[in-house]
């Protein structure tokens, strides 16, 4: 299985009037062929400015990638031109955007919204890229494809229309799929349905798939690796494993001590990060997470800590992380 996508010391900042926001700020990653890998962190992180990174959708102005290299299947797609793009974006990286009652087209069948891409890079002619659409309807569970195709995105409910976003993103076999936050404004039962339907098709087609979240309580049944993002920044990276079960960051620590556990037989009071993610024109001096954080020393407000091994495959940007307690012996030491 080898590398898919590597993402060198990406950095994307937008310049305002109020100073050079930088949005992201030199983060590193990498995706294997068929792997599901998840970013997380709290909204304004730098999560979905890195998607559109990928893409090349970085509203310019007032935004630019200004440094960094994103290596995808061989080939840096920061240094190609905007038509050569166009042939990669929804072709062969595609995107679900957070919101698809905003991201579909409201005076457009949704069949006609479909078949689109496939026209445009498969060259289909009309009657294939019906049959194609029909078939994809099918695969992500739409029922009564053949009467749907003609129904408007108003005419179908919150998680339809998500399926909707899904069908498209697969209609052209990508060989990634970035899926932004794709069950932010569904119910829960909706979320592990959607989710599902993309695991299983990831499965069956073998394309990559990167899940951006805020919500770490999904992230778990899904993936095999998490990358944690803060204030532009990648705090931790590691295995979900060693991301649930050996946190070595206290923001990722944070992150999971905010989430309901059902399989504890006590639970106690949910705890909470306090303070606010720094302003990303003026950051705090040292470490970023300083101002939020129980295990700051005088070398965190000093000096800015950059991403160490901290074990096999699992990496911190923090001077204290020895000192940071695994959940398991929390546990041990509760009962």
């Amino acid at each position: 299985m080898g590398t898919l996508l590597e993402v060198r010391n990406l950095k994307t900042h937008f310049f305002t009037e109020e100073g050079t926001v930088k949005a992201v700020d030199d983060i590193s990653y990498d995706l294997n062929e068929g792997e599901f890998v998840a970013i997380v962190g709290e909204s304004g992180c730098g999560k979905s400015v890195n998607a559109l990174s990928i893409m090349r959708l970085v509203p310019n102005p007032p935004g630019r990638v200004v440094g960094g290299e994103i290596i995808f299947d061989g080939q840096d797609i920061l240094k190609v031109d905007e038509r050569e793009m166009r042939r990669i974006r929804g072709n062969r990286i595609s995107m679900i955007f957070q919101e698809p009652m905003t991201s579909l087209n409201p005076v457009f069948t949704i069949g006609s919204q479909i078949s689109e891409s496939l026209r445009l890079h498969q060259n289909m002619d009309k009657r294939q890229a019906l049959l194609r659409t029909l078939e994809l309807m099918d695969q992500v569970g739409i029922p009564d494809g053949e009467r749907r195709i003609r129904d408007y995105p108003h005419q179908f409910s919150g998680g339809m229309r998500q399926r909707v976003m899904i069908a498209m993103a697969l209609s052209c076999n990508p060989r990634l799929i970035i899926a932004d936050e794709p069950t932010t404004a569904l119910d829960v039962t909706i979320q592990a349905q959607v989710l599902d339907l993309l695991k299983d098709v990831a499965d069956q087609t073998g394309t990559a798939v990167i899940l951006i979240t805020h919500n770490l309580g999904i992230v778990a049944r899904y993936a095999s690796r998490v990358n944690v993002m803060y204030a532009g920044k990648m705090a931790e990276q590691g295995s979900a494993e060693d991301i649930y079960h050996n946190p070595r960051h206290p923001y990722t620590a944070g992150l999971l001590n905010s989430v309901p556990r059902m399989d504890l037989d006590q639970q106690d009071r949910l705890q909470t990060i306090e303070g606010l993610p720094p302003d990303l024109v003026r950051f705090p001096s040292g470490c970023y997470f300083n101002p939020r954080c129980s295990h700051t020393t005088d070398r965190c407000l000093q000096e800015a800590p950059s991403l160490v091994s901290v074990g096999d495959g699992h990496a911190s940007a923090c001077w204290e992380w020895e000192k940071l307690v695994p959940s398991s012996k929390k546990k041990a030491g509760k009962r």
